[in-house]
């Protein structure tokens, strides 16, 4: 086996005589300095000084902590991230030590497929500490020499086969400079695999995969490796519990970044900065006395801010606009009186922060408030989506394209947003930093506040339905003769309309049978076998969203919603017949014998869970799939096997005997 296969789904990745070709494909976007972070969040210069200070001093550089694991927590939006990319870089930036103290980093985040799961956690940082510790390598590369199979192994065993026994393997490590491992945004681990994303409810699945990381870290530690811990994240009520238990507390350093430090002088700091840029961009001229816009203006700014950094950089994004005076942005900011409710003094910036969201909203021209709002519902839809898929987001003008507006309409709407939106016509690289927005506190705001203003209220549902229908009557132009001319927004439509239709509340809908028409109209089969179409057609959730439950009369994808008509039962009828003419067309040996590996591994989930279900159901289609199999047995023996493997490999206990089943049936002799 060569060492570009060890790290599965990787592009020639090699530790062979310490040469890397090149990172892993997943999880190098976990990284403080990976590509997919550019340009990575950092403190602006001069500001967040004593929090850093106080990192490098628990730290020591050369002299271990007496406690190796620090925990820096704060609420959203006060710049943990950018503690954590600052830190980083101050300490790769140090040349003095003779090694790089930065050992390895992972940086979760909730929006991105790859960084809001632990699945790559412990492969990201032992690929990094072959790097940063170049005489593990060897050690490593072992270890995955003589069990391949380790990358697919729990965590827990990762952890002691890629990390513990390296760095047992050197010897003596109390003379080894001690290397700093930082995770930011613990939080912002969700998902614990892949199916639960649907199945769980994301509370109780977030709470038991971030409380399985931390143990995890405690492990690392137990092993009194030469490694320090630094951990950001909120302070969620179970990370604080398990922060201050027995296990932890004894070993653990707490850090409150509400607490330390100067906010007020940091905000002031970046913001006049900030208004000194614009100035000079404008070529504004300052009077004698006192510095653009007006010092009363800067006072009451950063009166408004109390010391709230995402307050302050969502203010300089919406007064920058090229096309507006900025000076009268800001009066507009600062006149508006905040709510004057008893509480409101004693309230959390983030009280402040909505209350600067709903400005930016009134600030919205009323003649095209109704386009601005489905556009919001729409961002909303995709961005929730995007927790689910891996497929590529969509631009603003696929948006238009699936909503029935003219291209280009998307930007121009959301322009006044621009404070709060990423405007581009440009496909998003992907859902990372909350995509279509800067923050996540404006998604949250737009989600939790109802209405948003007395003539402004947003329906998640309304956009779902869109998108849906967009979708579907896009993939209508697909079908089994022909080639297929895959443009941006059919590429979407075919990876996300399965969650859209999981999302989408058919007993809300004033009329669903419009959606359901629009079900009936395209090619079910063809979505799903075609082979001109790129791999990720066969969604990595459609077997999960429309499989379960296929034969059962009402607990099904279609009737799930109390949708009960003759419509329903034909568009399920449809479901049935296409999934198993989709099944037997990729069971059919010539189409198999050309498939590419991504495609087998798409397939092995929908057969495991197809397989399930008919042996659950006994349709006559039962008879038909043990015949497929048979024939693929007999004339490609080789790729039988491999669907096989494929199939059996990270099944549940519940489907790996109906799986064996099916199989065996297939090896025995047709005597008929």
């Amino acid at each position: 086996m060569s060492a570009s296969s060890y790290f599965p789904n990787s592009r020639n990745f090699a530790i062979n005589k310490l040469t890397i070709n090149s990172s892993i494909s997943e999880g190098d976007g976990a990284m403080h300095d990976s590509e997919e972070r550019y340009p990575p969040p950092l403190c602006h210069e001069g500001t967040r000084e004593v929090v850093i200070c106080r990192i490098e001093g628990w730290y020591g550089f050369e002299k271990p902590p007496e406690k190796k694991i620090m925990w820096v927590h704060a609420p959203a939006g006060y710049g943990k991230t950018a503690v954590a990319g600052t830190v980083s870089k101050k300490m790769e930036d140090t040349t003095d030590l003779g090694f790089n103290p930065v050992g390895a980093t992972f940086f979760f985040w909730r929006t991105s497929p790859e960084r809001n799961s632990p699945a790559r956690f412990i492969i990201t940082l032992a690929y990094q500490f072959t790097i940063s510790i170049p005489e593990l390598a060897p050690h490593i590369e072992a270890a995955v020499k003589r069990n391949p199979m380790v990358l697919n192994k729990a965590l827990e065993v990762q952890l002691t086969k890629l990390i513990v026994e390296p760095f047992k393997s050197l010897g003596e490590l109390d003379t080894m400079p001690h290397r700093l491992v930082i995770i930011d945004g613990l939080d912002e681990c969700i998902n614990s695999d892949q199916e639960s994303r649907v199945e769980k409810q994301y509370a109780e699945d977030q709470e038991r995969v971030q409380v399985r990381v931390l143990e995890l870290i405690r492990t690392l530690h137990s092993h009194t490796l030469p490694l320090c811990f630094l951990i950001l994240s909120r302070p969620e009520p179970w990370i604080k519990q398990h922060m201050e238990s027995r296990s932890f507390q004894s070993i653990t350093e707490t850090l409150d970044l509400y607490q330390v430090g100067d906010h007020i002088q940091d905000v002031e700091k970046y913001v006049r900065d900030e208004l000194a840029r614009i100035a000079e961009a404008r070529g504004e001229e300052p009077g004698d006395n006192e510095n653009w816009p007006g010092e009363d203006l800067v006072r009451g700014f950063l009166q408004r801010t109390r010391g709230h950094m995402l307050y302050a950089t969502t203010v300089i994004r919406h007064i920058d606009d090229p096309y507006d005076d900025p000076r009268q942005r800001l009066r507009d900011i600062l006149d508006y009186k905040l709510n004057s409710t008893p509480d409101f003094a004693h309230s959390t910036p983030f009280s402040s922060l909505h209350e600067l969201y709903r400005q930016i909203l009134r600030s919205y021209p009323r003649a095209n408030r109704d386009t601005m709002v489905e556009v919001l519902e729409e961002m909303l839809a995709s961005l929730y989506c995007g927790k689910f898929t891996i497929g590529p987001p969509p631009s603003l003008n696929d948006l238009d394209r699936l909503a029935g507006r003219v291209p280009g309409r998307g930007i121009k709407v959301m322009r006044p947003l621009h404070a709060v939106v990423r405007l581009s016509d440009k496909h998003i690289v992907n859902f990372f930093d909350d995509g279509f927005f800067y923050h996540s506190s404006f998604a949250e705001f737009l989600e939790a506040e109802s209405p948003l203003l007395p003539d402004v209220t947003l329906n998640f549902q309304n956009g779902v339905r869109r998108l849906l229908m967009g979708c579907l009557k896009s993939l209508s132009v697909i079908g089994m003769d022909g080639h297929i001319v895959i443009e941006e927004h059919i590429a979407f439509s075919l990876e996300f309309w399965p969650m859209l239709w999981h999302l989408w509340k058919a007993d809300a809908d004033p009329d669903p049978s419009q959606l359901l028409k629009s079900f009936l109209a395209f090619d079910f089969e063809a979505c799903l076998s075609h082979k001109s179409l790129p791999d990720p057609t066969l969604s990595l959730f459609f077997h999960l969203i429309f499989v379960p439950g296929l034969y059962h009369p009402t607990h099904n994808i279609i009737t799930r919603s109390k949708v009960c008509s003759p419509l329903a039962e034909e568009a399920l009828l449809h479901l049935r017949s296409s999934v198993e003419k989709a099944v037997l067309r990729i069971l059919d040996p010539d189409y198999l014998s050309s498939a590419s590996g991504y495609l087998f591994d798409r397939f092995s989930g929908l057969f495991q869970h197809f397989v399930a279900e008919i042996l659950e159901h006994g349709p006559p289609i039962f008879d038909d799939v043990v015949r497929a199999l048979r024939r693929l047995l007999e004339e490609q023996e080789k790729v039988f096997e491999k669907i096989e493997r494929s199939s059996l490999a990270r099944v549940g206990e519940e489907r790996i005997s109906a799986l064996k089943h099916i199989f065996k049936l297939a090896r025995q002799i047709d005597k008929s």
